[in-house]
C-alpha cells in the first residue's frame, strides 16, 4: 500500500470459509500504517461484536474496494472512535530468520 484514502472494509476471518464480522471503514495513510474510523457508527449490537473481536484477536483483513487485502493490527486510539492499522507481520517471519542447511 503506496498510499490510500477511501472506503475499505475491516473483516474478522474464523477460518478460511467463516467469515465472523464485516465493518465499513474509512482509511487514510501510507508505508502499511494508516488511520481508520469506522464509517457509520455501527449499531450497538455490531459495536459489540467489534469489541468482542478486537479482544479475541486484534488481527483484521483490510479489504479494499478493488478487493486488495491486507492482514493488519487494528489499535484504538485515544481520538474516540478512531482506529491505528499496521501491516501484521507473524512471529518468525520478519525476514531475520534463515533455513538451516
Amino acid at each position: 500500500m503506496e498510499s490510500y484514502q477511501g472506503l475499505a472494509t475491516l473483516e474478522w476471518w474464523a477460518n478460511r470459509s467463516t467469515c465472523l464480522g464485516r465493518f465499513d471503514i474509512r482509511a487514510t495513510g501510507s508505508d502499511w500504517t494508516c488511520h481508520a474510523k469506522l464509517d457509520v457508527p455501527p449499531p450497538e449490537n455490531n459495536r459489540e461484536v467489534f469489541d468482542f473481536l478486537m479482544e479475541l484477536d486484534p488481527v483484521f483483513v483490510l479489504r479494499f474496494y478493488e478487493e486488495s487485502t491486507l492482514l493488519v493490527n487494528v489499535v484504538r486510539t485515544a481520538e474516540s472512535g478512531r482506529l491505528a492499522l499496521t501491516a501484521y507481520e507473524p512471529a518468525g517471519l520478519a525476514g531475520s530468520e534463515q533455513v538451516p542447511r
